[in-house]
């Protein structure tokens, strides 16, 4: 059984930063992208930020372009979510996910799309105060 727990989360004035961090175990795990997405009251899920282990490929939604950084280790099955700067409109719950498989046909899209990921952590809530 494959889990990934999220952990980091936590209250920030706008403009400062935190660190979420994401860990994934199971006997047979191994992924060939992971990423974050985060989820507002209200509205739906989406897209944050990607990085695909073949290569070292990162995506990231406009919104957080140059103040998000994603990285992570693949062989520790573990992914870092950087976030500066933050604003009031990060304010969401983070959760991380992880593709288990190089798609066969590559779109530009692929990475963006919470249909591509087989496996989801529980979330961790990110709130930021104005």
């Amino acid at each position: 059984q494959v889990q990934l727990v999220e952990s980091g989360g936590g209250l920030v004035q706008a403009g400062g930063s935190l660190r979420l961090s994401c860990a994934a175990s199971g006997r047979t795990f191994s992924s060939a992208a992971m990423g974050w997405f985060r989820q507002a009251p209200g509205k739906e899920r989406e897209f944050v930020a990607a990085i695909r282990w073949g290569g070292g490929f990162t995506y990231y939604r406009d919104s957080v372009k140059g103040r998000f950084t994603i990285s992570g280790d693949n062989a520790q099955n573990t992914v870092i979510l950087q976030m500066n700067s933050l604003k009031p409109e990060d304010t969401a719950v983070y959760y991380c996910a992880a593709d288990k498989d190089y798609p066969s046909v590559y779109s530009g899209t692929y990475y963006y799309l919470i249909s591509s990921y087989d496996y989801w952590g529980q979330g961790t809530q990110v709130t930021v105060s104005s």
